[in-house]
Protein backbone atom coordinates (compact mmCIF):
# COMPACT_ATOMS: atom_id res chain seq x y z
CA UNK A 1 0.00 0.00 0.00
CA UNK A 2 2.76 2.16 -0.52
CA UNK A 3 5.06 4.63 2.61
CA UNK A 4 1.98 5.28 4.29
CA UNK A 5 2.93 6.51 7.88
CA UNK A 6 1.88 4.97 10.92
CA UNK A 7 2.24 6.21 14.82
CA UNK A 8 2.88 3.25 16.97
CA UNK A 9 2.78 3.98 20.55
CA UNK A 10 3.84 1.66 23.97
CA UNK A 11 5.91 2.07 26.54
CA UNK A 12 7.89 -0.75 26.10
CA UNK A 13 10.42 -0.78 23.41
CA UNK A 14 10.50 -4.40 22.81
CA UNK A 15 7.28 -4.24 21.81
CA UNK A 16 7.24 -1.19 19.83
CA UNK A 17 10.24 -2.51 17.96
CA UNK A 18 8.50 -5.99 17.18
CA UNK A 19 5.19 -4.12 15.76
CA UNK A 20 7.89 -1.75 13.75
CA UNK A 21 9.83 -4.17 12.42
CA UNK A 22 6.66 -6.65 10.79
CA UNK A 23 5.03 -2.93 9.57
CA UNK A 24 8.14 -1.64 8.38
CA UNK A 25 8.55 -5.15 6.37
CA UNK A 26 5.11 -4.78 4.96
CA UNK A 27 6.04 -1.49 3.86
CA UNK A 28 5.15 1.16 6.10
CA UNK A 29 6.68 3.78 7.66
CA UNK A 30 6.79 3.63 11.25
CA UNK A 31 6.75 6.67 13.83
CA UNK A 32 7.48 5.96 17.68
CA UNK A 33 6.20 6.98 21.03
CA UNK A 34 6.65 5.72 24.37
CA UNK A 35 3.29 7.42 26.12
CA UNK A 36 0.00 9.58 25.21
CA UNK A 37 1.81 12.74 25.17
CA UNK A 38 4.73 12.35 23.09
CA UNK A 39 2.19 10.88 20.81
CA UNK A 40 -0.23 13.47 20.46
CA UNK A 41 2.43 15.82 20.04
CA UNK A 42 4.14 14.06 17.12
CA UNK A 43 0.84 13.13 15.56
CA UNK A 44 0.18 17.18 15.04
CA UNK A 45 3.39 18.06 14.23
CA UNK A 46 3.19 15.27 11.40
CA UNK A 47 0.12 16.39 9.71
CA UNK A 48 -0.04 12.79 7.62
CA UNK A 49 -0.54 9.84 9.84
CA UNK A 50 -2.27 7.44 8.32
CA UNK A 51 -3.01 5.41 11.58
CA UNK A 52 -2.13 4.72 15.37
CA UNK A 53 -1.57 2.24 16.90
CA UNK A 54 -1.81 2.83 20.98
CA UNK A 55 -1.14 0.43 23.95
CA UNK A 56 -3.81 1.74 26.34
CA UNK A 57 -1.34 1.08 30.21
CA UNK A 58 0.85 4.21 29.32
CA UNK A 59 2.39 6.61 32.17
CA UNK A 60 2.02 10.51 31.40
CA UNK A 61 -1.34 10.01 29.27
CA UNK A 62 -2.92 6.57 28.75
CA UNK A 63 -4.06 5.07 25.66
CA UNK A 64 -7.72 6.03 26.32
CA UNK A 65 -6.48 9.67 26.59
CA UNK A 66 -4.64 9.86 23.64
CA UNK A 67 -8.19 8.19 22.00
CA UNK A 68 -9.89 10.93 23.24
CA UNK A 69 -7.63 13.80 22.10
CA UNK A 70 -7.25 12.80 18.78
CA UNK A 71 -10.82 12.16 18.15
CA UNK A 72 -11.66 15.50 18.85
CA UNK A 73 -9.80 16.83 15.43
CA UNK A 74 -9.34 13.77 13.65
CA UNK A 75 -10.84 10.53 12.17
CA UNK A 76 -7.89 8.71 11.59
CA UNK A 77 -7.97 4.83 12.10
CA UNK A 78 -6.50 3.73 15.53
CA UNK A 79 -5.81 0.26 16.65
CA UNK A 80 -5.56 -0.34 20.64
CA UNK A 81 -3.42 -2.89 22.08
CA UNK A 82 -4.12 -4.09 25.62
CA UNK A 83 -3.24 -6.71 27.74
CA UNK A 84 -6.98 -7.06 29.02
CA UNK A 85 -9.68 -8.58 27.47
CA UNK A 86 -12.50 -7.78 29.68
CA UNK A 87 -15.84 -7.30 27.33
CA UNK A 88 -16.22 -3.46 29.11
CA UNK A 89 -13.13 -2.06 27.75
CA UNK A 90 -13.64 -3.21 24.20
CA UNK A 91 -17.05 -2.14 24.04
CA UNK A 92 -15.61 1.46 25.89
CA UNK A 93 -12.97 1.87 23.25
CA UNK A 94 -15.27 1.18 20.55
CA UNK A 95 -17.71 3.92 21.53
CA UNK A 96 -15.06 6.26 22.05
CA UNK A 97 -14.04 5.41 17.85
CA UNK A 98 -11.42 3.03 18.20
CA UNK A 99 -11.51 1.42 14.79
CA UNK A 100 -9.82 -2.18 15.90
CA UNK A 101 -8.80 -3.48 19.47
CA UNK A 102 -6.53 -6.19 19.67
CA UNK A 103 -5.28 -8.13 22.64
CA UNK A 104 -2.03 -8.96 23.78
CA UNK A 105 -0.28 -11.85 23.40
CA UNK A 106 -1.16 -11.14 19.40
CA UNK A 107 0.33 -12.48 16.38
CA UNK A 108 2.06 -9.49 14.87
CA UNK A 109 1.19 -11.34 11.33
CA UNK A 110 -2.19 -10.72 12.71
CA UNK A 111 -1.52 -7.43 13.67
CA UNK A 112 -0.33 -6.51 9.87
CA UNK A 113 -3.64 -8.42 8.88
CA UNK A 114 -5.87 -5.65 10.37
CA UNK A 115 -3.71 -2.57 10.24
CA UNK A 116 -3.83 -3.63 6.01
CA UNK A 117 -7.81 -3.81 6.42
CA UNK A 118 -8.67 -0.71 8.90
CA UNK A 119 -6.40 0.73 5.80
CA UNK A 120 -7.86 -0.64 2.77
CA UNK A 121 -11.84 0.31 4.39
CA UNK A 122 -10.19 3.96 4.61
CA UNK A 123 -9.14 4.08 1.49
CA UNK A 124 -12.16 2.50 -0.11
CA UNK A 125 -14.43 5.46 1.76
CA UNK A 126 -12.28 8.04 0.38
CA UNK A 127 -12.30 6.98 -3.36
CA UNK A 128 -15.92 7.70 -3.13
CA UNK A 129 -16.78 4.32 -4.63
CA UNK A 130 -18.15 0.87 -2.43
CA UNK A 131 -19.29 -2.51 -3.48
CA UNK A 132 -20.72 -5.51 -1.32
CA UNK A 133 -23.01 -8.29 -1.99
CA UNK A 134 -24.60 -6.64 -5.45
CA UNK A 135 -24.93 -3.22 -3.17
CA UNK A 136 -23.34 -0.39 -5.20
CA UNK A 137 -22.38 3.32 -4.10
CA UNK A 138 -21.51 5.88 -5.71
CA UNK A 139 -20.83 8.41 -3.08
CA UNK A 140 -20.23 11.59 -5.82
CA UNK A 141 -23.19 10.78 -7.56
CA UNK A 142 -24.64 9.92 -4.49
CA UNK A 143 -26.65 7.08 -5.67
CA UNK A 144 -27.02 3.41 -4.18
CA UNK A 145 -27.97 0.37 -6.76
CA UNK A 146 -29.32 -2.58 -6.01
CA UNK A 147 -28.62 -5.55 -8.16
CA UNK A 148 -28.99 -2.50 -10.78
CA UNK A 149 -31.76 -1.04 -9.77
CA UNK A 150 -31.48 2.34 -8.12
CA UNK A 151 -33.18 2.86 -4.41
CA UNK A 152 -34.29 6.33 -2.75
CA UNK A 153 -32.94 7.05 0.57
CA UNK A 154 -32.86 9.73 2.54
CA UNK A 155 -29.54 11.56 3.38
CA UNK A 156 -28.94 9.74 6.96
CA UNK A 157 -29.42 6.30 5.46
CA UNK A 158 -27.27 7.02 3.25
CA UNK A 159 -24.23 7.89 5.15
CA UNK A 160 -25.46 4.90 7.38
CA UNK A 161 -25.35 2.33 4.58
CA UNK A 162 -22.13 3.97 3.77
CA UNK A 163 -20.70 3.44 7.28
CA UNK A 164 -21.98 0.21 7.17
CA UNK A 165 -20.38 -1.21 4.05
CA UNK A 166 -17.25 0.57 4.81
CA UNK A 167 -16.63 -1.87 8.12
CA UNK A 168 -18.58 -5.10 6.65
CA UNK A 169 -17.86 -7.50 9.64
CA UNK A 170 -17.44 -5.11 12.21
CA UNK A 171 -19.17 -4.68 15.19
CA UNK A 172 -20.36 -1.22 15.24
CA UNK A 173 -21.98 -0.52 18.47
CA UNK A 174 -25.03 2.67 18.81
CA UNK A 175 -22.85 4.89 20.40
CA UNK A 176 -20.49 4.82 17.97
CA UNK A 177 -22.51 4.66 14.94
CA UNK A 178 -24.01 8.31 16.38
CA UNK A 179 -20.83 9.26 16.96
CA UNK A 180 -19.41 8.90 12.89
CA UNK A 181 -23.01 9.13 11.48
CA UNK A 182 -24.27 12.10 13.20
CA UNK A 183 -21.23 13.76 14.29
CA UNK A 184 -20.08 14.56 17.97
CA UNK A 185 -21.98 16.96 18.59
CA UNK A 186 -25.33 15.37 18.16
CA UNK A 187 -27.55 14.73 21.42
CA UNK A 188 -30.03 12.49 20.26
CA UNK A 189 -30.32 8.95 21.63
CA UNK A 190 -29.62 5.45 20.57
CA UNK A 191 -33.35 4.44 19.35
CA UNK A 192 -32.32 7.32 16.48
CA UNK A 193 -30.30 4.47 14.88
CA UNK A 194 -32.52 1.69 15.70
CA UNK A 195 -35.42 3.89 13.42
CA UNK A 196 -32.96 4.88 10.68
CA UNK A 197 -31.78 1.25 10.75
CA UNK A 198 -35.69 -0.44 10.26
CA UNK A 199 -36.29 2.10 7.31
CA UNK A 200 -33.18 1.28 5.60
CA UNK A 201 -33.76 -2.63 6.09
CA UNK A 202 -37.01 -1.70 4.25
CA UNK A 203 -35.43 0.04 1.44
CA UNK A 204 -32.90 -2.53 1.05
CA UNK A 205 -35.32 -5.43 0.82
CA UNK A 206 -33.76 -9.06 0.99
CA UNK A 207 -30.97 -7.54 1.32
CA UNK A 208 -31.92 -5.47 4.68
CA UNK A 209 -30.70 -8.83 6.13
CA UNK A 210 -26.52 -7.64 5.52
CA UNK A 211 -27.81 -5.34 8.82
CA UNK A 212 -27.29 -7.93 11.45
CA UNK A 213 -28.41 -6.96 15.36
CA UNK A 214 -25.96 -7.75 17.56
CA UNK A 215 -28.37 -7.58 21.31
CA UNK A 216 -27.15 -5.29 23.80
CA UNK A 217 -24.71 -3.51 21.45
CA UNK A 218 -25.49 -2.35 18.29
CA UNK A 219 -25.36 -3.73 14.53
CA UNK A 220 -23.00 -5.41 12.15
CA UNK A 221 -23.01 -5.44 7.66
CA UNK A 222 -21.90 -8.64 6.82
CA UNK A 223 -22.90 -9.61 3.21
CA UNK A 224 -24.46 -13.33 2.28
CA UNK A 225 -21.65 -15.52 0.90
CA UNK A 226 -21.71 -16.27 -2.63
CA UNK A 227 -21.85 -20.41 -2.90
Amino acid sequence: MGQLKILVVDDESRMRKLVRDFLTKSGYFVIEAENGEDALDIFFQQNDIALVISDVMMPKMDGWQLCREIRQYSKVPIIMLTAKSDERDELMGFEMGVDEYISKPFSPKILVARVDAVLRRTMQAEEGGLEEGGILIDKTAHRVTIDGEEIDLSVKEFELLTYFMINKGVALSREKILNNVWNYDYFGDARTIDTHVKKLRSKMGKKGDYIKTIWGMGYKFEAAQEK
